[in-house]
């Protein structure tokens, strides 16, 4: 096996050769962000993009099988079962590893820009923050799986958790998270926000309460911002 030198040389040189754009979408339940990741992925197309719309937990087969026990909890004994926080910690970084190495990496290879819903912000956030496992740690296990994969831009939906559950409410397809307590879902909103002080060079927050279209006016300037300016700098 090679040094650890070694190995960091070889990510450095992977993701060196990265000549897309890596964009994120994060937020708790029912913030909006997954119908904006949408929207600017169909725009972007429009405009002659070439664009990897996916998400997270998923993107792959692999990873979309550990989402549906992850979220789900449907165990083939018909027996239910608490997942342990540890546990759903790991199916994340799991579904993550393969999420990477197999379909985001090869996409950023590829000039192509790719719209992520949910990365390692969520991980913090609901690992962190709203189950209360150590901080250093799972950044730790996010630096691991990453290899140094970092988004561009990060765009963080925010409100009220009672507006964004009652959102979820509204959809059929419920999930496990979207049955945790309210104090879990306010620790993770707490959790993005620091997160966002952290990095508010990468991450900019949208107010979710505003209407789609606005939204979407802000988000796509944004965007089209940043190609112009990759533009420049690769001339």
């Amino acid at each position: 096996m090679g040094t650890a030198h070694t190995r960091k040389k070889t990510h450095t040189r992977r993701l060196s050769k990265r000549s897309g754009i890596f964009l994120t979408f994060e937020g708790i339940e029912g913030s909006g962000k997954t119908t904006q990741c949408h929207r600017l992925a169909t725009t972007l197309t429009t405009f002659g993009h070439t664009v990897l719309e996916t998400r997270e937990p998923g993107g792959t087969p692999c990873a979309e099988k550990i989402r549906t026990l992850l979220l789900e909890n449907n165990l083939s004994s018909g027996k239910q079962e608490s997942i342990t926080a540890e546990c759903e910690t790991a199916l994340v970084l799991a579904a993550r590893a393969q999420h990477i190495r197999h379909h985001i990496l090869p996409a950023l290879a590829n000039n192509t820009i790719v719209l992520c819903d949910r990365f390692t912000d969520s991980t913090l956030a609901y690992q962190g923050f709203g189950r209360k496992l150590d901080m250093k740690i799972l950044a730790t296990f996010n630096d691991f799986i990453t290899q140094g994969l970092t988004p561009d831009l990060t765009f963080l939906f925010d409100l009220p958790i009672q507006e964004g559950l009652a959102r979820r409410k509204r959809d059929k397809n419920q999930n496990r998270l979207d049955r945790e307590s309210q104090a879990f879902h306010s620790r993770v909103r707490r959790g993005f926000l620091a997160i966002a002080a952290q990095y508010p060079r990468r991450i900019i927050i949208i107010n979710g309460r505003e209407k789609p279209e606005n939204i979407a006016q802000v988000i796509e300037h944004t965007v089209i911002n940043l190609l112009q300016k990759r533009a420049r700098v690769k001339t």
